[in-house]
C-alpha cells in the first residue's frame, strides 16, 4: 500500500513485536521505522483523504473522527502493553519516511527527555461524580400549606445539595492527595462537561496519575477501596494508558488525553 505516512508514537526500540494480526488507521498495519535509535510507529493512509484539504473536512466528520480515534488508540493500546510509547497528536500525517525521520532528528531532545521521564510508568486516569438530583433519594416531605412552608422547603433543599457538593468536594481532595501521594505524577484536567460527556452526575475530580507500572496493582487497590465510601458518589478508574497527560515538554508532538483530535503534520 502506498500513501502519506501517518505516525502513532515514538519509542525506544520495542523489546517485544507488536502483535501480528494489529490494525491501524485506514486498515493497514502498523510498522517500525528507526531512526538515530529511536523508533517510530507508522503506518500508510491514503491521500484522498489525510492530505490537507480532505483532512480539515474529516476533522470536523464526527463519525469518521470517531473511527480514526478508534483505530488510532487501538495502536497507541498495543504498544502500551510492550514499551512506553511517545503517543502523537491524531492525524499526524507526512508526505513519507524521509519526512517522519526530520521530524525526530528535529524533536530528538524532547523525545529522548520524555521518554526517559515516562519510562516504565502508565497513566491512570479518576474521576468523581457527585449523584443527578434525579439519582439521589428525595426525602419524603409533606404538601406546602402555605407559601412560607414552601419557601422553607426550597431552602432546606438548596442547603442539603450544598452540603452534599461540599462534602463531594472534600473527599475529592482527599482522593488526589493519596492518589498524588502514590504517584510520580498527577494532572488535574477541568471536569467534564456532563451534556458532552454523557457520564450521568456531576464530575468533581477529573485526574491523571502517573504510575509506575510496577506499582500500578497497589494504585488500583487504593481506588478500589475508596468506591461505595461515601454514599451519593460514584469513583471511577480507567487506564492503563499512554501517559498522554504528561507529555506536554514534548512541545508540538505532545497529544491530548486519549481519543482527542489533534494536528495534521504533512
Amino acid at each position: 500500500m502506498t500513501g502519506l505516512r501517518y505516525v502513532y508514537a515514538v519509542c525506544h526500540p520495542l523489546g517485544a513485536p507488536l502483535q501480528a494480526d494489529l490494525s491501524g488507521v485506514a486498515g493497514d498495519p502498523p510498522r517500525l521505522l528507526t531512526h538515530g535509535g529511536l523508533v517510530a510507529v507508522v503506518s500508510h493512509v491514503p491521500e484522498r483523504d489525510f492530505a490537507e484539504e480532505p483532512l480539515r473536512r474529516h476533522l470536523e466528520d464526527l463519525d469518521w473522527l470517531t473511527e480514526t480515534a478508534r483505530a488510532h488508540q487501538q495502536v497507541i493500546d498495543a504498544l502500551t502493553a510492550v514499551t512506553t510509547p511517545l503517543p502523537l497528536r491524531l492525524a499526524t500525517v507526512f508526505r513519507d519516511d524521509s519526512g517522519v525521520r526530520v521530524m525526530m532528528e528535529e524533536r530528538e531532545d524532547d523525545f529522548r527527555r520524555t521518554l526517559d521521564r515516562l519510562e516504565g510508568r502508565v497513566e491512570w486516569g479518576v474521576k468523581v461524580y457527585v449523584a443527578s438530583e434525579a439519582q439521589e433519594a428525595e426525602p419524603t416531605t409533606a404538601k406546602p400549606a402555605s407559601g412560607r412552608d414552601y419557601l422553607m422547603q426550597r431552602r432546606t433543599k438548596a442547603r442539603a445539595h450544598e452540603d452534599s457538593w461540599q462534602r463531594a468536594e472534600r473527599f475529592a481532595g482527599r482522593l488526589h492527595t493519596t492518589l498524588s501521594a502514590h504517584a510520580d505524577d498527577a494532572r488535574l484536567h477541568p471536569p467534564q462537561n456532563a451534556a458532552l460527556s454523557k457520564a450521568p452526575g456531576q464530575n468533581v475530580l477529573n485526574a491523571a496519575y502517573l504510575v509506575p507500572r510496577a506499582e500500578s496493582e497497589e494504585f488500583v487497590e487504593i481506588v478500589d477501596r475508596t468506591k461505595g465510601e461515601e454514599s451519593g458518589l460514584r469513583v471511577e478508574l480507567t487506564g492503563p494508558w499512554a501517559a498522554y497527560s504528561f507529555v506536554e515538554s514534548a512541545g508540538e508532538s505532545g497529544a491530548g488525553q486519549p481519543g482527542e483530535p489533534g494536528e495534521e503534520g504533512a
